[in-house]
């Protein structure tokens, strides 16, 4: 039987929840109270939502409502989700396609399934009611309703803190349950968790996710723990795909775990510490000493808090309305919690091949950079790269050198990465841009000879080519100029001769194309230069200027018969070709001209106008795919950018309109409507671009001039101060701003007129004051005398 009704340990968990509350949001300084992680968690990725973790930790703890379903093609919504009312387990990892590891206190009864979602008793699940829930950056608390225990989490970077408040009771139990899927996880391939003694126990999981053996199929994704309990269990039993032994404190292959019993007294508290690795066991219980074994659960959660404030803190903003800095944080919190570290505290980190891999240390006996998990980095440099030039530069470091690692081990750089493995996720490939991107912001702390070769292999380069690294229909892009469309129905194909999302892809390489050229540029390496510029013409090759349209062709180079320009999956990824023919971020003033302006800008203020009905997205349909065939969707990479191009056509105050829309529309506080409904955040990339709009700072570029440059919206805030990279400041402020005031009437910096919709970036590295006078009406003179540069 669950134990059931606790009226007296209910009322202090709903008290104790609203004294942690009142800490955090009497004083309206802590940065914390704008955090909310529950935004958006209605139909979230996996590793969405992991409130107790650091910024780009490994250690990411968070509650599971649906975890070991698992998901059918490996990437959909599954984990968390605020439409679910019982927790099955706390589980420790949470990257792409990385999860495992998953522990539940429990009592009464023993089961060892965690059971149907919509039915706790089936198993060891447990109802919860979200009032006796708290989330917050860095810790995580709930009540468990069927067992009247109250759950607690917390994290170091590679350590994981559990912390489980039991009633009396004489069937108390822990739960390490191991052996099976968690997430995004795929196939178990084996698994292991042994007492080393009475209160210490370790393990592995070995995982073959679905993107691994797509794309690297020889691979595989290993997760290793070393745990230690404060109390020795009575009894210890284990269990597995073979069946529950009730005396055991072994158990392996598939399914394989462990329960600790015990006897509680009312409000007896049992922690756990667990190292975590991506090596071996024993970097695992290296990670646990150097990290957790003289913290308690309360240090490390005030540890773990104090780094969150130190990381959002870095950009503080002002204003009246609260909602507004419950989004900007949220955001924040989600682009700094995304991508995690792989390696240990001693360097170590997982390889390919199995072997483990070392990280050299610089001068000083450090080391200099973090190898790191990450999605693909489609679209990311249309957020996450410009808020890490901005002020998080050491993660930009982290990205490229983890980059260049698996280059140099790989032979190509991996799109998305677990584990050294190749997930590519798009079939595409944008690391060359946001690596050559990082070159062009100044970022450089790495082998610049060897990025620019692994940049220039990326575009142009395709014998021996990967599947996983993308992008193996590059060898008909260089041919030809473009990728011509082949398959079509429901076989998507890439290959050496084209692709089904041909036209996405010759837009994608273009645009990266012209990325590397900038780099080629700024080194002096001048013939590569100009034929790579060549190449970032190529989206003309399917500018139809009949429909003034981006039209897929076929291998004989005509435009494709039929042709609807609303549908996508056909000549498209994820978009259509509506939304693709503005993706020339790189030379707004060739597609404004193919177009004619007034037609561009009508055209481009009508898609804003229909799509706002929609809120920007798919309207209120929770699907991650949501708005794929609408004329425009954020909730989708392709389109980040276009918002933002009315600074190139000479109509900048549309920029301000539909930007501030955007961020008031698009983006909520709840957990369906957070990042659109039910869309697909990916990492910090929505969270990112919400940041920078509401600063009103964007490159639709993405920083991949020789000399990037910055483009101005409609800042959201009475004043945002901004700790650059550099440790120079940035303060952005004000005036007359209001809800409805939204156009820029008049602006300055560092107190000299600004008449431009634009600044160089170095300009503002260099730190100082933008200020802003806002109105109601706008002002169309303001920002029109001197484009944004279009490189020719």
């Amino acid at each position: 039987m669950k134990i059931r009704n606790s009226f007296l340990q209910t009322s202090l968990f709903v008290l104790s929840l609203g004294l942690a509350s009142c800490a955090v949001t009497r004083n309206e300084k802590d940065v914390l109270s704008y955090v909310d992680p529950n935004i958006g968690t209605a139909h979230s990725r996996w590793f969405f939502y992991t409130p107790a973790a650091v910024p780009y930790g490994m250690a990411k703890l968070a509650p599971s409502t649906n975890g070991h379903y698992g998901n059918k093609d490996g990437w959909e919504a599954v984990g968390y989700d605020t439409r679910h009312n019982s927790i099955e387990g706390f589980v420790h990892f949470h990257e792409w396609q990385v999860g495992g590891v998953s522990f539940m206190p429990t009592a009464g009864e023993l089961k060892v399934k965690p059971g149907e979602l919509e039915k706790s008793d089936s198993g060891y699940r447990s109802d919860f009611d979200r009032k006796n829930e708290l989330a917050q950056p860095g810790y995580y608390k709930v009540l468990l309703d069927d067992y009247k225990i109250t759950a607690e989490l917390t994290a170091t970077k590679h350590v994981g803190f559990h912390r489980y408040t039991f009633p009396q009771n004489q069937q108390s139990r822990i739960i390490l349950d191991i052996g099976n899927v968690q997430g995004e996880s795929g196939w178990i391939t084996d698994a292991s968790v042994r007492m080393i003694d009475d209160t210490h126990f370790e393990g592995f999981v070995h995982t073959y996710p679905k993107y691994v053996k797509k794309y690297d199929p020889e691979g595989k994704v290993s997760m290793y723990f070393y745990g230690e309990i404060s109390r020795k269990p009575l009894r210890v039993g284990s269990f597995s795909e073979k069946g529950v032994e009730s005396a055991s404190t072994v158990a392996v292959g598939k399914g394989a775990g462990l329960f600790l019993e015990y006897e509680t007294q009312n409000q007896e508290a049992i922690e756990i510490k667990v190292g975590l690795s991506y090596t071996s066991t024993q970097n695992a219980k290296l990670n646990l000493a150097a990290e957790g074994e003289k913290l308690s659960f309360e240090q490390a959660k005030r540890q773990a808090q104090k780094a969150w404030r130190e990381e959002l803190g870095k950009l503080q903003v002002e204003g009246p309305e609260e909602n507004n800095k419950t989004k900007f944080y949220t955001g924040l919190y989600h682009a700094l919690l995304g991508r995690g570290v792989a390696s240990d505290v001693n360097g170590a980190f997982p390889r390919h091949d199995g072997a483990i891999g070392q990280l050299p240390r610089d001068a000083k006996g450090d080391f200099s950079y973090n190898f790191m998990n990450t999605d693909a980095i489609w679209g990311g440099y249309w957020n996450l790269t410009q808020l890490w030039t901005l002020a998080y530069p050491r993660h930009y470091n982290d990205f490229v050198h983890t980059q260049l690692q698996v280059y140099k081990e790989r032979g190509w750089f991996g799109d998305g990465i677990a584990n050294s493995n190749f997930v590519s996720g798009v079939g595409t490939n944008m690391v060359g841009l946001a690596v050559a991107a990082a070159y062009n912001a100044g970022i450089r702390e790495y082998d610049t000879e060897l990025a620019y070769k692994a940049v220039y292999e990326n575009e142009m380069s395709w014998k021996n080519r990967k599947e996983g690294s993308g992008k193996m229909d590059v060898k008909a892009f260089v041919e030809r100029g473009y990728s011509p469309f082949i398959g079509g129905g429901d076989t998507f194909i890439t290959d050496s001769t084209g692709s089904t999302f041909s036209a996405s892809h010759t837009m994608e390489y273009a645009y990266s194309a012209y990325a590397a050229a900038q780099m080629a540029k700024s080194m002096g390496k001048t013939e590569d230069y100009q034929k790579l510029m060549k190449y970032s013409d190529g989206w003309r090759h399917l500018f139809n200027p009949q429909s003034k349209l981006i039209h897929p062709k076929d291998p004989k180079g005509n435009f494709i018969t039929p042709f609807d320009p609303y549908q996508a999956w056909r000549g498209f990824q994820e978009g259509n070709a509506i939304q693709y023919t503005f993706f020339v971020p790189h030379n707004p003033e060739g597609l404004i001209s193919a177009v004619g302006r007034e037609e561009f800008n009508t055209r481009l203020d009508n898609i804003f106008k229909e799509s706002q009905k929609n809120a920007f997205g798919g309207g209120k349909t929770i699907d991650a795919f949501a708005g794929i065939n609408a004329i425009y969707n954020h909730g989708n990479q392709p389109n980040l950018h276009i918002s933002w191009l009315f600074n190139f056509s000479g109509k900048p105050w549309l920029t301000q309109k539909w930007t501030r829309a955007i961020c008031n529309e698009f983006y909520g506080t709840e957990g369906v409507h957070g990042y659109g409904y039910g869309q697909d955040e990916d990492q910090g990339q929505l969270g990112s671009w919400y940041v920078m709009a509401s600063l009103g700072l964007f490159d639709v570029k993405g920083f991949t001039d020789a000399r990037p440059i910055i483009q101005i919206g409609s800042p959201l805030f009475d004043k945002a101060t901004i700790t650059l990279g550099n440790r120079k400041k940035l303060v952005i402020e004000t005036k007359n701003n209001a809800a409805d005031n939204v156009y820029i009437q008049s602006a300055s910096f560092n107190g000299k007129p600004l008449a431009n919709s634009w600044l160089y970036l170095d300009e503002v590295m260099a730190g100082g004051k933008l200020e802003f006078v806002m109105g109601n009406q706008p002002n169309e003179t303001w920002g029109t005398m001197v484009a944004p540069p279009t490189v020719k």
